[in-house]
């Protein structure tokens, strides 16, 4: 009978600077505990200090560091300068094989905690100390995300971007074995293990970056045969519920789980009931603070979808007390790419989690905000006309003459704009339409072409 290899443990380590208040900091705790549930470990603690920064080697003051040391059965004191040996979690995470290391228990028997993970970006000195201190294996903030992409990347995109990420995140955090770093015999003579390491690093890079390009050229095509389309994209901070959302929008089934970066591939369907011509509504990987650079970077062509859509809804979680901060990282995100000129819609979601206060307060302050929850379909029929209304805003009304001789294009006519009535001449059909004016002006464009 197969053994069920037992469940990570790890314990959280939070520094809390002078421009973070309690709340804030709390929630950023909490979240990161979502991350590591998210990668299957469980948490069994956490060590949190007041400080000026984290920039400290050991990021802790000296009290607790020996405190966290006592969770994980380490010395609590930073010792030797030589490289510490990689255990088995650690090989295990920079050679990118998916799942957990198999825990080892203690001289009595029980489990210690076998990870630290870090609420900041750790420097690769800081991860190294707080490894000789603790004996356990370290993680920080950003190194806990990449590995959660790694782990949930379905399409061939995706899997690219995110192993580039991965590789970025992993090439100045790589440091000679504890065996030594000889130099090689053979091709790369002359070379430390650690240079041919990162000199392979390189060239992977290298080569994931040109079949990126390659698939991405591909999309690129995709979004532009879709450009003068209706689209709608959901964005917003994981989990606030676009899945979700998206499901109810457009009857698709969409994964809906309740954990971090459930969808990190773009995903776009028709909202329904179907409308002449159609919305399309496409569901964006979440946001989080902190989101590695690296990551935002790789995931050009899917946030490509929120640069190219018509109406951006910014989906929050109402229910969350800190959703202001979530959505002003969902803006700076979208700022970063270009994004922040598409026009908006905010959309407080999970409004069936907020007391009447709470309700009156969200009103006061987003007085133009849709509020619904995701799993009422009186609420979403009322987000659906809105979208409705606003491209019905941008629509013109023109007179397309389709020659007899075209009459193949009658289907894009019909997918492009919406048909008000139809009357023949000797020309050919007289169509009277209402669409967008690029979508028209396109159109018109192929009917003229011979």
């Amino acid at each position: 009978m197969e053994t069920k290899a037992p469940i990570p443990r790890a314990v959280l380590v939070g520094i809390q600077t002078p421009d973070v208040d309690d709340i804030a900091h709390e929630a950023s705790l909490e979240e990161l505990a979502r991350l590591v549930k998210t990668l299957g470990y469980a948490v069994v603690g956490s060590v949190s200090q007041k400080r000026e920064g984290t920039g400290a080697g050991s990021l802790l003051g000296s009290g607790k560091l020996a405190e966290l040391a006592a969770w994980t059965g380490g010395t609590g004191v930073v010792t030797s300068m030589a490289p510490a040996p990689k255990s088995k979690a650690r090989l295990k995470f920079d050679s990118a094989e998916p799942g957990p290391a198999e825990p080892e228990p203690d001289a009595q028997g029980e489990r210690k905690p076998e990870f630290v993970i870090v609420d900041h970006e750790l420097s690769p000195s800081q991860i190294r100390n707080l490894e000789r201190a603790t004996g356990a294996e370290v993680l920080d903030r950003t190194g806990v995300i990449v590995e959660i992409f790694h782990r949930h990347a379905n399409t061939r995109e995706a899997k690219l971007q995110v192993e580039m990420a991965r590789l970025r995140y992993v090439a100045p955090r790589m440091r000679e074995s504890a065996s030594g770093g000889g130099r090689q015999q053979g091709p790369g003579a002359g070379e430390s293990a650690l240079a041919l390491d990162r000199r392979k690093v390189r060239d992977r890079l290298s080569e994931l970056k040109e079949q990126l390009d390659a698939v991405q050229r591909d999309g690129d095509q995709r979004r532009s045969a879709r450009r003068d389309q209706l689209r709608v994209a959901l964005v917003g901070y994981t989990n606030a519920g676009k899945s979700s959302l998206m499901r109810a929008l457009t009857g698709s089934q969409v994964l809906v789980e309740d954990k971090l970066f459930a969808t990190l591939d773009t995903t776009v369907r028709t909202l329904q009931p179907e409308t002449r011509p159609r919305v399309l509504v496409s569901d964006t990987v979440g946001f989080i603070k902190q989101l590695p650079h690296d990551l935002v970077a790789s995931f050009r062509s899917t946030l490509a979808e929120a640069l190219e859509a018509s109406l951006l809804l910014f989906v929050v979680d109402a229910s969350d007390p800190t959703y202001e901060q979530q959505l002003e990282v969902s803006r700076s995100v979208l700022r970063e790419i270009g994004a922040d000129t598409v026009p908006s819609r905010l959309v407080l979601n999970k409004m069936d989690r907020v007391d009447d206060a709470r309700r009156a307060a969200l009103l006061e302050k987003h007085p133009d905000a849709i509020m619904l929850s995701a799993h009422r379909p009186d609420d979403v029929s009322a987000l659906r006309e809105s979208i409705v209304g606003f491209f019905e805003a941008e629509m013109v009304e023109d007179t397309l003459v389709l020659p007899y001789a075209r009459q193949g294009l009658l289907g894009e006519v019909y997918d492009s704009a919406r048909v008000l009535s139809e009357d023949h001449d000797e020309t050919g059909r007289v169509l009277r339409v209402r669409g967008l004016p690029g979508a028209i002006s396109r159109l018109k464009r192929s009917l003229a072409a011979r």
